[in-house]
C-alpha cells in the first residue's frame, strides 16, 4: 500500500562512494531514513527479509556526520511538499564492490520515520520502500 518510489544511483570515484536519489511517494515535509540492509533479497512486502542495517565493521547506529557509524547509515531524506525528495551524499566507508564494505548485491530501505541517530538503529520505523543494489546498464 506504500506509494514510495525512484532510484538510487551510487557512483564511485577514487575511494569515495557519490549517493544521488529521487524519490517520491513520500509524506510531505517529512524526513525518511535511507538505509543499506544486509540483504538485497525483496520478497517480503515488509522488506525485513533485506536483514538489518549493513554493518560489517560492527560499529554502533549512527548519522552520517558520526564517524563511527553502520556501513549502511545513509541519513534521512527531506520530503517536499509534494511528496519528492533529491538526496546527495559522499560516502568513504563503503565501496561498490571493492574490499572496503562492498554494497552490490544489498538492499536499499527507506523508512517511514526519520533517523534520529539512536541505538540501535534509529528509531526510523516500518520499511516503506525497497531496492537491491545493482549494476545498471550505462547505455539507458
Amino acid at each position: 500500500g506504500n506509494k514510495c518510489a525512484g532510484f538510487v544511483r551510487f557512483t564511485e570515484v577514487a575511494g569515495t562512494v557519490y549517493v544521488y536519489a529521487e524519490v517520491t511517494g513520500l509524506n510531505p515535509g517529512q524526513q525518511h531514513a535511507m538505509h543499506i540492509h544486509e540483504f538485497g533479497d525483496a520478497t517480503s512486502t515488509d522488506g525485513t527479509k533485506a536483514g538489518g542495517h549493513y554493518n560489517p565493521e560492527e560499529k554502533p547506529h549512527g548519522l552520517p556526520s558520526a564517524e563511527a557509524r553502520h556501513a549502511g547509515d545513509l541519513g534521512n531524506l527531506q520530503a517536499n511538499a509534494e511528496g519528492k525528495a533529491v538526496y546527495r551524499g559522499e560516502f568513504e566507508n563503503i565501496s561498490l564492490a571493492g574490499p572496503k564494505n562492498p554494497i552490490i548485491g544489498r538492499g536499499i530501505i527507506i523508512h517511514a520515520k526519520s533517523d534520529d541517530g539512536g541505538q540501535p538503529v534509529g528509531n526510523a520505523g516500518p520499511r516503506i520502500g525497497f531496492g537491491t543494489i545493482g549494476v545498471a546498464n550505462p547505455k539507458q
